[in-house]
């Protein structure tokens, strides 16, 4: 029995740990913008390098952090790519409709591929104890996963691109310049079906993501099926129908309350307290739109991570995620009160306590011990190079 216990592979649990400040990282991210600026946005690449050596350096897995080897230049040549093509689709659209949907559609159709190679990009550039990670997927893949998506997308701007548009008074009144009737109701079936797919859209990209993340030859999967994401969406919507009820009886309350308190003191919109009387509700209704995007965001926000994280693993690796409601709205809410009083000038402290939060909600289990899986992907971790060609060859990198 004894052997038997001492044969088993020993497993470990390794919190996620992060390490940054945000007073440190507010000095890169107030170089890296006013550097941008002044470059006019050529700087980018470069930004996006700092600030991801930075992030990926402070975030650790047992005793070693992670660390990023982009390259600035290969990043650049993807970021002109990827402008050059928005571009393209803005001068033709500004010129026929016909030419913005041929342009749409060209873009729409090697959108997938550009995603690939960023995907590719960012791992074979990420690194944990000296060694690359790397993404499985296939072209194939990419565009199963991505077009479902892309589609109904790329017809609604095609709707809109084949609509008349008047710009003139003359024009408006005129009865022929309205939108036909056949492409509203068109594009109201086709708002109401993205919705209605929109949860198995977002698992099918989801499941393309987390089933191709590799470290040599362990690769991770996505166990979670679309029934979880419908799930997932129905919640949401309660917990947000829910919220607009509760902020809407509040402010009807509120606004009583005052109505009265406005009466007896010989108030009204007839006399000098009108104006501060709507500024007041203008304020609740301000306070009630921001209290629901919080609630609403942060639950969806918080209950992704633990689907998806909670639903990744390998043969040799498991992921679980405890990223708590309350704490996330808390700290949401304070970040956007501090952004907006600062003026901006907080956001990247805001960045790092929103990272370091939804990090160290998450906590790595092995199945043996981490220096016997280290030395057994050190073993068999050489990779073919061709497959992340298309990914340095652009140096892609799409913010995943």
């Amino acid at each position: 029995m004894n052997e038997l216990h001492a044969a088993r592979p020993r497993a470990e649990s390794l919190p996620v740990r992060f390490t940054a400040s945000g007073s440190e990282y507010f000095r890169i991210w107030i170089s890296n913008l006013l550097l941008t600026l002044l470059t006019l946005g050529l700087y980018h690449p470069w930004a996006r390098v700092r600030k991801l050596r930075y992030f990926y350096g402070n975030t650790w897995v047992g005793d070693h952090a992670f660390d990023f080897h982009g390259n600035p230049k290969r990043m650049l040549r993807g970021t002109l790519l990827v402008g050059a093509l928005f571009i393209a689709y803005a001068l033709a659209s500004e010129f026929a409709p016909a030419a913005g949907l041929v342009a749409l559609a060209i873009v729409a159709a090697i959108m997938p591929a550009l995603f690939l190679a960023s995907l590719r990009f960012r791992m074979a550039n990420t690194s944990w104890r000296g060694m690359r990670f790397h993404f499985t997927g296939s072209m194939r893949g990419a565009y199963t996963a991505l077009l479902p998506g892309l589609l109904p997308a790329a017809l609604f701007v095609g709707f809109t691109l084949l609509i008349p548009n008047p710009d003139d008074a003359a024009r408006a009144a005129d009865a022929s310049a309205a939108p036909p009737e056949w492409a509203m109701v068109s594009m109201g079936f086709l708002v109401l079906g993205t919705l209605a797919l929109m949860p198995l859209i977002f698992w099918n990209l989801k499941r393309y993501q987390h089933g191709h993340y590799a470290l040599g030859k362990v690769q991770s999967r996505l166990q979670a099926g679309p029934g979880a994401f419908y799930l997932l969406s129905l919640k949401t919507f309660g917990v947000t129908l829910l919220t607009t009820i509760v902020i809407a009886i509040a402010i009807v309350g509120l606004s009583a309350i005052f109505g009265v308190a406005s009466a007896i003191g010989g108030g009204g919109f007839a006399r000098g307290g009108s104006v501060a009387t709507i500024m007041l509700f203008v304020l609740m209704g301000l306070a009630g739109y921001v209290a629901l995007l919080v609630v609403s965001n942060t639950f969806m926000a918080s209950r992704l991570q633990n689907l998806v994280w909670n639903a990744t693993r390998s043969s040799d690796v498991r992921f679980t995620s405890d990223l708590r409601l309350r704490p996330l709205m808390g700290l949401t809410l304070k970040n956007w009160v501090l952004i907006v009083l600062t003026l901006g000038l907080y956001w990247p402290f805001a960045a790092v306590a929103s990272a370091r939060l939804k990090l160290e909600a998450v906590t790595v289990h092995t199945r043996g011990s981490l220096d016997e899986l280290t030395a057994r992907v050190g073993r068999t971790g050489a990779t073919d190079a061709s497959g992340d060609a298309a990914g340095e060859l652009f140096g892609l990198d799409v913010g995943l």
